[in-house]
């Protein structure tokens, strides 16, 4: 094959743009969403090991069959039990705040209006207040048994 014949289709190539979207995304230059692409990063990489232990543990150590809620209330009233609270409650945190740090990147991907931008960031935000209050408050306050129950 003759180099001449294949330039046009060369050229062809780096004329044709890609679409939006597509090809890896650039690091941000600075500021809050320079942050935000290191977190995805570096909490990527600790879930990996957060969630792999979970799983390895909760469905082969435990068994499937055997999770209830008395395994849950043994793990965190056990001897091990602040070890497990912090555990489940780093799993919860990094995990919520991962997918909802995607999911802005998603809305500020797609949705260009900058009202609805600003409403659906707004509405993530409240969303993962909201979620991360209540997991964290069972979390970390829960008591078995629960005060006032008889014994």
């Amino acid at each position: 094959m003759d180099a001449t014949r294949s330039q046009p289709a060369l050229e062809l190539e780096e004329r044709t743009p890609q679409p939006r979207g597509v090809g890896p995304r650039a690091r941000p230059s600075g500021g809050f969403e320079l942050w935000s692409w290191y977190f995805m990063r570096v909490s990527g990489a600790v879930l990996l090991v957060l969630a792999v232990f979970h799983l390895l543990w909760m469905h082969f150590k435990i068994g499937l069959n055997n999770i209830t809620f008395q395994t849950i209330v043994e793990r965190w009233t056990g001897p091990l039990g602040p070890f497990w609270r912090t555990y489940d409650w780093a799993l919860l945190v990094f995990a919520l705040t991962h997918g909802m740090n995607g999911a802005r990147w998603l809305v500020n991907d797609y949705v260009r209006h900058p009202g609805w931008n600003l409403a659906l960031k707004g509405g993530l935000g409240v969303l993962y207040a909201l979620l991360l209050i209540l997991g964290s408050y069972v979390i970390l306050t829960f008591q078995w048994p629960p005060p006032g129950a008889r014994g």
